[in-house]
């Protein structure tokens, strides 16, 4: 059975630290420039903890403990007084303008050290660094960021939704590019085991944070060895849980800029080995929307847009129905040349179009069941296949693992 509980969680106080002052997007997606802005919002603000600055002889990570330590004193946070779970709301607009929304739970999540099932992963990871959210929560012992966690147990977004509809959020904000964050503190014991029993009746996919997964199952095992094998808070790790539904979950594709090949070389010739190409929409917009109509990938160039519809035999050399194991089947085959992962179409076209990459490929997002066929067969997507947005803000609650 898959491990759900909740926590004593770590809030702001809503008068000392407005939400919309204090809430940021998870570490890495944050450049150095939106850091600074966010910084200079409040004292208070996420990212002083989620990404610290070393100060006055402490390092980085025991500067963001100190703050914690600070924060608390001046009751800027508190502590709950019971265990709680607390549900989450994401309201925003698609790329196409439409209405949606996200709501999960957030709760602590048992971490599947044994390998039992009860919590798999989608996507393989990038060779990546894993230190420096090791060290931030050797430091602080707190969960700044959820994981995110879909659930395959079906009426988990009904009964979240019977909960919103019958009381006003305790905290809401909303951010920069007009996403509503909302959040519902749930104390009622019967609710609490309602949501934790159905939770637990299924695996749970990790969408999105495998590192900072990895990270805490890390940090249980080292606190264990040192502990005598002694269970605890660090067994678990502070998750978002959302049902794996198409209703609940809007997914974008990650594109791919392409760079460094010689001038001279003909992209479109030679992926017509692997694709049928045809000239596309010169309008970003209309060629994304073309994609799945169309079963095409896009690709960018400076001077025109072509529809890219897979050939037989790419199909059958790639391993997987997504486009990503495609369109690795055939960049392959091309000269060497750099790589780099971007999502959003318009940014994919303006950076074409500015001359700061050569070309640009478009990718149809994997679907709800791909993902849930992936993680059900044991088998991972390859890596950067899925975007989830929009992303769970880091400061909606913290949970405090000692």
């Amino acid at each position: 059975m898959t491990r759900f509980e909740p926590f004593t969680g770590l809030r702001y106080d809503a008068d000392l630290a407005p939400l919309a002052a204090v809430i940021a997007p998870p570490y890495d997606v944050v450049d150095s420039i939106e850091r600074s802005k966010l910084a200079g919002r409040s004292p208070y603000n996420a990212i002083h903890v989620e990404l610290p600055e070393p100060q006055e002889g402490l390092d980085r990570y025991q500067h963001a403990a100190q703050l914690f330590r600070d924060w608390e004193s001046v009751g800027a946070l508190h502590r709950d007084g019971d265990p709680s779970l607390y549900l989450y709301r994401m309201s925003f607009d698609d790329e196409l303008g439409n209405p949606r929304s996200t709501t999960g739970v957030i709760g602590a999540l048992g971490i599947d050290a044994e390998g039992a099932g009860t919590v798999l992963p989608h996507e393989r990871t990038m060779p990546k660094p894993k230190g420096d959210r090791l060290d931030l929560l050797r430091a602080t012992k707190i969960n700044v960021s959820p994981i995110w966690g879909l659930s395959l147990a079906v009426g988990l977004a009904s009964v979240l939704g019977s909960i919103t509809a019958a009381e006003a959020p305790t905290y809401q904000a909303t951010d920069d590019d007009g996403t509503g964050h909302e959040l519902w503190v749930i104390t009622d014991q019967q609710q609490i085991e309602t949501i934790s029993n159905l939770v637990s009746t299924t695996p749970v996919v990790v969408a999105d944070g495998h590192h900072r997964y990895e990270t805490a199952m890390h940090y249980r095992a080292e606190v264990r060895s040192e502990n005598g094998d002694t269970p605890g808070g660090h067994d678990l790790v502070m998750a978002l849980i959302v049902e794996l539904s198409p209703d609940e979950l809007f997914v974008q594709g990650i594109h791919r800029l392409i760079s460094g090949l010689p001038e001279s070389f003909d992209i479109v010739k030679a992926l017509s080995a692997w694709f049928k190409i045809t000239e596309g929409p010169t309008d970003t917009v209309a060629l994304a929307k073309a994609l799945v109509p169309s079963g095409a990938l896009g690709l960018i160039m400076s001077s025109k847009n072509y529809l890219m519809v897979p050939t037989s035999d790419l199909l059958a050399a790639a391993e997987a129905e997504l486009d990503s194991s495609r369109l690795d089947v055939a960049l392959a085959t091309l000269p060497a040349h750099d790589l780099v992962y971007q999502h959003g179409t318009e940014i994919c076209a303006d950076l074409v179009h500015s001359g700061s990459t050569q070309y640009a490929v478009l990718l149809r997002p994997a679907t709800v069941p791909q993902i849930a066929e992936t993680a059900h067969s044991g088998n991972r997507m390859p890596p950067k296949t899925t975007f989830f947005n929009p992303k769970p803000r880091t400061g909606m609650i913290y949970r405090p693992v000692g």
